[in-house]
């Protein structure tokens, strides 16, 4: 498959495919013109990484456990501690951005208040 094709099944633009190539998530073959070729199993993988991408982990991240997408399976292989490992650090570091925040959205709107309380007079 060359990488419009890939692209279309996949619901990703050529730039996303020439951008996972370079992040070494995924993998082409050259043609004699030198045109990328893809085997039909990448449009899985591409649908997978694309969707573990819009969830928040960047490419370094996937990269760690990209032997356990694109099978097709919703679930995955259970040798892919890997990947539970990197979703839970990403929660966490999460919680820790929330939280801290959370904490500047309170302080903010305390001097507000204190603001609007001397101006109001």
């Amino acid at each position: 498959m060359r990488i419009g094709e890939v692209a279309r099944c996949a619901g990703v633009s050529t730039r996303a495919l020439r951008y996972y190539e370079e992040q070494g998530l995924i993998n082409a073959e050259r043609d004699h013109n030198g045109y990328r070729i893809y085997d039909s199993d990448t449009v899985l993988l591409v649908r997978d990484i694309a969707r573990l991408l819009h969830i928040g982990l960047s490419s370094e991240d996937v990269l760690q456990f990209v032997h356990c997408l694109g099978k097709g399976n919703p679930e995955p292989p259970k040798d892919c501690v890997a990947l539970l490992r990197t979703f839970s650090e990403r929660l966490g570091a999460l919680d820790e951005r929330i939280a801290a925040l959370t904490d500047v959205r309170k302080r903010l709107a305390a001097e507000t208040d204190r603001l609007a309380k001397v101006l109001e007079g």
